[in-house]
């Protein structure tokens, strides 16, 4: 007795349980791959944006004029050119009140920036929580829908008298087919979640050394307007 085996059969004969499991399994894992390819085109994105605000930075402009276009282009601007933008504004701010305690100028500016960073590196993660959730959850749901799928099978071959292999392999196969699908789900969303994880720690981790060295930029600075001053 010759009987379809094909993926597409065995989901159509299954349980209206495993097919649910399927369908979700499905829409989860299109639901995966959308999010990736985002994540891909945005990291992308934010790491030209990156290196091109840091070739300008170091290109010898000055630091007014720096803000200035950073002020004109803040739609379309990246996270190191924002959070240079806020440094700098909390800084002209502190300058326009008088202040004029260095320390006082620099903490500011950090503070600024450091929320700025707070900012950027949560939109930079989002997404990346959903991606784990797939690939952490997806097998477990679809080994439920192989349990589930593998009761039904034997509690439909408990009315027969004699139990063959071509009997029991079709419901068993079905039931399978959840848990395949669940790993399909899940197996490209670890990837990509581990991926993008390192990503984005090299993306941070410049971002926090470009803190570091504005700061160091306007330290010196202050240095020297003190110097000047006295």
């Amino acid at each position: 007795m010759n009987q379809d085996m094909s993926i597409v059969s065995l989901i159509l004969h299954a349980s209206w349980v495993v097919q649910a499991v399927v369908l979700l399994l499905l829409g989860v894992s299109i639901a995966s791959w959308s999010a990736i390819f985002r994540k891909i085109v945005s990291l992308r994105r934010v790491a030209a944006l990156n290196d091109a605000f840091d070739r300008e930075f170091w290109s010898g402009t000055s630091l007014n004029e720096l803000f200035s276009a950073a002020a004109q282009n803040a739609h379309a601007s990246g996270p190191m050119e924002r959070i240079f933008a806020s440094g700098m504004r909390e800084y002209q701010k502190l300058r326009e009140r008088r202040v004029v305690d260095p320390g006082a100028l620099l903490d500011g500016a950090r503070r600024a920036m450091r929320a700025s960073y707070q900012r950027e590196l949560d939109a930079i993660e989002s997404n990346l929580s959903f991606l784990a959730t797939v690939g952490s959850v997806s097998p477990y749901v679809g080994l439920f829908g192989t349990v589930w799928g593998i009761m039904h099978a034997f509690t439909g071959l408990a009315a027969l008298e004699q139990v063959t292999l071509s009997a029991v392999a079709p419901g068993i196969a079905e039931a399978l087919v959840a848990t395949a699908i669940g790993l399909f789900a899940a197996i490209p969303a670890v990837i990509a979640f581990n991926r993008f994880a390192h990503d984005i720690d090299r993306i941070a981790n410049k971002l926090e050394t470009f803190i570091e060295e504005f700061s160091n930029i306007l330290q010196r600075n202050l240095g020297a307007q003190s110097a000047s001053g006295h």
